[in-house]
């Protein structure tokens, strides 16, 4: 392998981080726009982002597999309903590869920082091994679910035995006939629990909330209908479309709490359906607002929880000692593993990314913890500097794509025109992006996730900097074309 020239760096116009769904997708709308000087710069050895990250047992999408693809690139080959993770990876490959972007991905460049120059209104982007490239528009696609969110537990590190984080998984860790302990409920926790319980000698659930989890409308897609997609793809952008409008409609419930409120007594009878012991069916029982915390899917979650040597632990975790993990209640639980369910630093996804703009502003600092911007896409104070699911960009009801491509292609609109007008910089004017926010702040205090529970939407003062407070379609109307009237344009 050739050493790594750290003297000259690589001039390009567009730098896109990451290279999954975002980065991708980013990277095909450019070349398909024309614009051939952009490079990918992605910290892994393969493309795949989150699906590349997650590759525990059980890992799968919880959106029907139609809906979660890109929609220039449908998929006649899923073989669910709801795709497991090794499809979701191998799509993103094969995506890769027909719009001939992978040439343009370096890999293994793990971006430290990125620093933007007023006078030449261009970004220096370095890596940690000394590679540099500078580009006229910094494009973030990193997305909010790969650092891992380590829980601050006493004496975790004392542990003797495996531990891992879910997104971390330990392949050569065989589970037959040990005694596991899994910390969280979340998404991730749901789908590892049935695969975990079927072959540990002792699971033990560490619950700290009970999540609100419906049945997984998941089925097989047979031979004759892929071939029949493959053959008729009017006919699976029909299906496309329906499956669209049937989860938008769920925005309402997000919105207008009571709507959701109005399900939780379905739910609370389908839990006491599936669960037949008292004790652990009101373990199980959420007493939160559902929709609060993400509602999650699936079919074996309650069978599992069920099977002997399970054990849903919900009297608090103490401490972890060398040997297991000693609950507020007094007792050890003695292990041979622990696994970390607990999820991903979402308000500080840009946190091993030092993001510098004119006059020394720096991002993380800038935001301290509570991300905003402007229709999630651009940051005032930071010209040429655009985020793919950015704050206040995420989904409780539809497929995080839709809203990927649409933010892909108001970013596309920006570059084009700096191009176009042979601009220097192009930044959203403070009071524009203020006035977003607010009005944001505002829809969201009235949401369902303003109702009282503690969940990851939420940061450490109590603010909504992940999701949209409504109907993906009206995303899509506010990107659809770009206003110059909210920018100031240099030239």
């Amino acid at each position: 392998m050739p050493p790594v020239d750290q003297t000259t760096p690589l001039q390009v116009e567009v730098a896109v981080v990451g290279a999954g769904f975002s980065g991708l997708c980013m990277a095909i709308q450019l070349k398909q726009a024309g614009i051939e000087s952009f490079v990918v710069l992605e910290k892994a050895e393969r493309v795949g982002g989150t699906w590349r990250e997650n590759t525990y047992p059980g890992a799968a999408c919880d959106v029907p597999s139609h809906l979660y693809s890109f929609s220039f690139e449908q998929n006649p080959t899923w073989t669910r309903a709801f795709s497991p993770q090794a499809e979701i990876l191998e799509y993103l490959e094969r995506c890769a590869d027909k719009y001939g972007v992978r040439p343009a991905i370096r890999f293994g460049f793990a971006v430290q920082s990125a620093r933007f120059d007023e006078h030449t209104g261009r970004w220096t982007i370095r890596a940690g091994d000394g590679r540099v490239v500078v580009a006229r528009a910094l494009v973030l696609g990193n997305g909010a679910l790969h650092v891992p969110a380590y829980p601050d537990i006493a004496g975790l590190g004392s542990f003797t035995g495996k531990c891992f984080h879910s997104a971390r998984w330990d392949h050569g860790f065989d589970p037959r006939g040990k005694r596991v302990g899994l910390i969280g409920t979340g998404a991730s926790a749901i789908q590892i629990v049935p695969e975990l319980a079927g072959v540990a000698a002792e699971l033990h659930l560490f619950q700290r909330s009970a999540a609100w989890v419906l049945p997984k409308p998941d089925h097989a897609i047979g031979e004759q209908a892929r071939s029949l997609y493959a053959r008729l793809p009017a006919l699976q952008r029909l299906v496309r479309a329906s499956i669209y409008w049937r989860l938008e409609w769920r925005a309402l419930g997000f919105s207008r709490p009571q709507v959701l409120k109005l399900a939780e007594p379905l739910v609370r009878r389908y839990i006491a359906a599936k669960v037949r012991d008292p004790a652990l069916r009101a373990a199980l029982t959420p007493d939160y607002r559902m929709g609060c915390k993400r509602i999650l899917l699936s079919n074996d979650y309650y069978p599992a929880l069920q099977r002997p040597g399970v054990a849903v632990v919900t009297s608090g975790i103490a401490r972890v000692e060398p040997t297991g993990v000693r609950t507020r209640d007094g007792l050890l639980h003695e292990l041979d593993a622990l696994v970390l369910g607990t999820g991903f630093r979402v308000n500080e996804y840009l946190s091993s990314i030092e993001v510098t703009g004119p006059g020394g502003r720096e991002l993380n600092a800038t935001w301290q913890g509570n991300p905003g911007a402007y229709l999630g896409i651009t940051v005032a104070g930071f010209p040429n500097l655009f985020l793919l699911m950015g704050p206040n960009t995420g989904l409780g009801h539809n497929s995080m794509i839709f809203m990927i491509e649409a933010q892909a292609r108001y970013t596309l609109q920006c570059i084009q025109t700096l191009r176009a007008r042979g601009l220097k910089s192009i930044a959203v004017r403070p009071e524009i992006q203020d006035a977003f926010n607010q009005r944001l702040q505002s829809r969201l205090e009235r949401s369902v996730w303003s109702s009282g529970c503690n969940s990851w939407y939420l940061g450490e003062n109590g603010r909504n900097s992940a999701a949209w407070p409504g109907f993906t379609v009206d995303y899509w109307r506010r990107t659809r074309r770009l206003q110059l009237e909210d920018f100031t344009l240099r030239s």
